[in-house]
């Protein structure tokens, strides 16, 4: 990322969100190195693709009926520190836009830190959780902690984003 240390706070934080998180610094043996690049971007491809789907889906079936979610929010999820509404807004809103965000890889690592608040208040916020679910909320978890880590990879928006700036 082409940031120096006299670019304002925001722009850095802007920048850091938008890597695409390209290694290039290491280098490899010639014959791997364009092998491992693509395993690469196909698995950060994937994990973004099967992360989005999982919450954009949930979303879709918080849209379908509103009043049970409405009613879920009040009696079963209990987000602490929003009010039930507030939290059923907030929640599905995040479950439909981020997915999206997420997909594209734009602003890709600021998709996978919102959805990992959610997928972290979701867990909490219930009072029994079953195992089957749980591992699904792990599996989620540990994608989306790569995606922070690595960003989302060189077919993202973020990485267009960040050729052009070069």
């Amino acid at each position: 990322m082409n940031t120096t240390s006299t670019s304002p706070w925001w722009r850095q934080v802007l920048a850091a969100a938008c890597d695409p998180g390209v290694e290039t610094a290491k280098p490899r043996p010639r014959w791997l190195a364009l092998p491992l690049r693509e395993a690469q971007s196909l698995a950060q491809l994937l994990a973004r693709l099967y992360v989005a789907q999982v919450f954009f889906m949930s979303g879709l079936t918080k849209l379908r009926d509103w009043s049970i979610t409405l009613a879920l929010f009040e009696d079963e999820y209990h987000v602490p520190l929003l009010p039930p509404e507030l939290a059923a807004y907030m929640g599905t809103g995040g479950e439909l836009l981020l997915p999206v965000l997420l997909v594209l890889g734009l602003g890709g690592r600021f998709a996978a830190a919102g959805l990992s608040v959610m997928n972290v208040v979701a867990v909490l916020s219930l009072a029994e959780v079953a195992p089957a679910a749980l591992i699904g909320h792990q599996l989620w978890g540990s994608l989306l902690i790569g995606l922070l880590l690595w960003g989302p990879g060189r077919w993202s928006v973020d990485a267009l984003l960040a050729a052009r700036r070069r």
